[in-house]
């Protein structure tokens, strides 16, 4: 746990920094004063009065470079903005040169674009990067001769285990990975494939069905590829140790029922939930019988993984490929996050997968994967230069909805109407933050 949170510490920093950044340098560059610049917040957010310290800070010019301590976020101050921490009374006096708010609309607004702009740009770049390093890979469904296993949503829906799902719609599935966010996401009609017997299907796909799929995703994934499991570890204090299971057995029959694949061991150990079982195992070329008890949950206590792996295709890129590549990455990452807006509106219990930093934790790989930190970095990046351009008072959207209502209107709106804008901005963003982060709780 303590490395998930580590690259998920450091991934965010990353971004926050870069984030905050792209706001300083348009300010500096259109003569404003930067009052502050602060890698996480020197008071307790949003309270800007509230136990104020820093870690580390140092004034360089007109601008105090600092560590807050209090680790969520971090901010630019920059002269002049009209926020929910703003003095009140600057809002009865004239804009002054150095000030944000006497500046032309269009250079406000690049300052409020400009955390947006370089969050957009660095998730494209990292994919990019990441591409040209270590490539893509994919899954797709003529590489997986067991078919797939299925979870009871998909069950419920008329797949079975053993299943080829061929296409989404009429589209041919390329990689099974992305079939249950294909589903939800571009509002699949149609799943169409082959049972493992040949028979042929078609299965409709309503709007209960992708609430399912959503609730129960994070748990089961819907579809994987279907697997002969072998033990990869086993916890000391199970019911498998006691029963001397040892790494790389394969049980192959519970109570003389064979059992070929993982979803069959698992129906076959969930039948049997609290009672004790026989268990025949091949071990390297010999068969043995023990006896197992098999816990409440239908769990006898060790890892599986995969007696043979499902050969992966490789695609690598050149630096020129990487690019092209990355960009439409990046811009299908935006995309999604657009759908996903439109699925929290059209899909029942959608907003219950609303997730935060548990969410963000659970994603990040156990062990210090480079690939995977890049990668998810990368999405992260884009994710929150989305977030951002929302039209809510006090994001970097609200700002830029007030100018470009100047820009088109010619009418300014006043500072007064922006302040108190951005307090009620506050308590919106503040409402949709901690229920994001209730995740732990809903899950």
């Amino acid at each position: 746990m303590f490395i998930k949170i580590a690259q998920l510490f450091l991934s965010l920093t990353i971004l926050v920094t870069l984030h905050e950044f792209g706001h300083f340098w348009f300010a500096k560059r259109f003569k404003c004063r930067v009052d502050k610049f602060y890698l996480f917040f020197d008071f307790l957010f949003p309270f800007a009065n509230m136990m104020n310290f820093a870690l580390f800070k140092k004034k360089i010019g007109d601008t105090e470079y600092g560590i807050g301590w209090f680790p969520f976020g971090g901010y630019v101050q920059i002269a002049g903005m009209v926020d929910e921490q703003m003095d009140e009374s600057l809002l009865h006096t004239e804009p002054q040169p150095w000030e944000l708010r006497s500046k032309p609309a269009w250079q406000r607004l690049l300052v409020m674009m400009g955390g947006i702009l370089v969050n957009f740009l660095l998730g494209i770049l990292i994919y990019w990067l990441a591409l040209f390093t270590w490539g893509k890979e994919t899954l797709p469904m003529a590489n997986v001769p067991e078919g797939l296993s299925v979870d009871s949503v998909a069950m419920q829906m008329g797949l079975r285990n053993g299943d080829y799902i061929t296409s989404l719609d009429g589209i041919p599935v390329n990689n099974i990975k992305r079939i249950p966010y294909d589903i939800v996401m571009n509002g699949v009609g149609h799943i169409e494939g082959v049972h493992a017997d040949g028979q042929k299907f078609d299965i409709a796909v309503t709007n209960d069905d992708r609430a399912h799929i959503l609730k129960n995703i994070k748990h089961t994934g819907f579809v994987t590829f279907r697997f002969i499991p072998e033990v990869a570890s086993i916890d000391s204090t199970s019911f498998a140790a006691n029963a001397d299971l040892k790494a790389k057995d394969r049980i192959i029959a519970i109570n003389e029922t064979p059992v070929t694949y993982f979803d069959e061991l698992t129906t076959q150990l969930k039948l049997n939930r609290g009672k004790k079982v026989n268990l025949t195992i091949l071990r390297n070329l010999d068969t043995v019988k023990t006896t197992c008890q098999v816990s409440e949950a239908g769990i006898i206590g060790f890892k599986p993984k995969p007696y043979k792996l499902p050969k992966v295709v490789e695609q690598n890129f050149t630096l020129g490929e990487a690019f092209v590549q990355g960009a439409k990455d990046g811009f299908e990452m935006i995309n999604m996050q657009v759908r996903q807006f439109y699925v929290l509106f059209t899909v029942k219990d959608a907003h219950q997968q609303v997730g935060g930093f548990y969410t963000m934790v659970q994603q990040m790989d156990p062990e210090w994967d480079w690939q995977h930190f890049w990668m998810f970095t990368a999405f992260l990046s884009l994710a929150l230069a989305f977030m951002n351009f929302l039209p809510i008072p006090m994001l970097d959207g609200g700002y830029i909805m007030f100018i470009l209502w100047e820009m088109i209107t010619g009418k300014k709106v006043s500072d007064k109407v922006i302040y108190y804008a951005n307090n009620i901005g506050l308590f919106i963003v503040l409402g949709l933050m901690i229920y994001a982060n209730l995740d732990w709780a809903r899950n």
